[in-house]
C-alpha cells in the first residue's frame, strides 16, 4: 500500500518541488491550495500521468475555521494512510507598526500558525495510526528580528514552539520537526534586481542562493529519520552563522 503525503501550499515553488520528489518515491499526494487552483490542477495531472490515481487537490483558506474543517474531512477519506504532513502555506508581507491592522494578524497568523495547529489536531490519530511524521517549515530569519514583518515573525517563531511542544506530546507515534528555509526563492510577486540578489549571495557562507530542491531533500531526510524529532533544521547555505 502507497503512503501518503499531505502538502499545504503544493501548487507552486517549495510545496511543488516537495510533490515532485514524493512523486518519484510513488507516494499518493494530497496538494492543498488556496487560491492556485490552475496550478494545482496541472500539478495533480503531472503526477497522475507518472502514477495513476495518486494525486488529489483539496482548497480551502487556512484563516477560515470552515476551511479548515472541510480540509480535514477531504484528507481524512482521501487515501487509507497519513504518514507525513508538510505545513507549507504561509503568507508573507511586511506589516510596518503604523499600519497594523486585524485584518493583517488574521491573515498572518492563519496560514503561518493558526491552520498548522489545527490541521495536526485534525489528522493526529491517523498520523498516529501510521506513525507518522510531521514537518513545519518556518524561517531561519526568526532569531535575527526582522523590522517591519513583526506579525509574520510571531507566527513563525509560534511555529517553531508548537514544533517542539508537540514533539514531546505527540512522541512516540508522532515525529515533529521543522525546516527553516534560507534565502531561496524572491518573494511571491516580486523580482529582486542584481544589485538585490548579489547582496544577499554575499551574506551567505556559500555564496549561492538555494533552491526548493534544497528543501524537498531535508523533507525527505527528517521523514526518513527514525530518530529525529523536535528540531528546526536550518536550510540557509550558514547565512544564520
Amino acid at each position: 500500500m502507497n503512503k501518503t503525503i499531505f502538502i499545504t501550499g503544493a501548487a507552486k515553488r517549495i510545496g511543488k518541488e516537495i510533490a515532485l520528489t514524493y512523486m518519484k518515491l510513488g507516494w499518493n499526494i494530497i496538494i492543498h491550495y488556496n487560491s492556485s487552483k490552475h496550478e494545482a490542477d496541472e500539478l495533480a495531472s503531472e503526477i497522475n500521468r507518472v502514477n495513476p490515481n495518486t494525486a488529489i487537490t483539496v482548497q480551502g483558506n487556512l484563516d477560515v475555521k470552515e476551511d479548515i474543517e472541510k480540509i480535514i474531512k477531504r484528507v481524512l477519506v482521501a487515501f487509507p494512510t497519513i504518514d507525513l504532513l508538510i505545513n507549507n502555506a504561509s503568507t508573507f508581507y511586511p506589516t510596518p507598526i503604523e499600519e497594523i491592522s486585524e485584518d493583517h494578524w488574521e491573515k498572518l497568523i492563519g496560514s503561518n500558525l493558526k491552520g498548522p495547529m489545527f490541521l495536526i489536531k485534525g489528522l493526529g490519530e491517523k498520523l498516529r495510526e501510521s506513525k507518522g511524521s510531521i514537518i513545519n517549515i518556518t524561517d531561519t530569519n526568526l532569531s535575527k528580528g526582522v523590522a517591519n514583518f513583526s506579525i509574520y515573525s510571531a507566527a513563525k517563531a509560534g511555529l517553531d514552539a508548537i514544533t517542539k511542544g508537540l514533539a514531546r506530546e505527540l512522541a512516540p507515534e508522532i515525529k515533529v520537526n521543522a525546516i527553516a528555509p534560507g534565502a531561496m526563492l524572491e518573494p511571491p510577486d516580486i523580482t529582486w534586481t542584481e544589485e538585490q540578489k548579489n547582496k544577499v549571495i554575499d551574506s551567505i557562507p556559500l555564496k549561492r542562493m538555494g533552491s526548493e530542491k534544497d528543501i524537498a531533500e531535508a523533507v525527505k531526510f527528517l521523514a526518513e529519520s527514525d530518530y529525529i524529532t523536535g528540531q528546526i533544521i536550518k536550510v540557509d547555505g550558514g547565512r544564520s552563522l
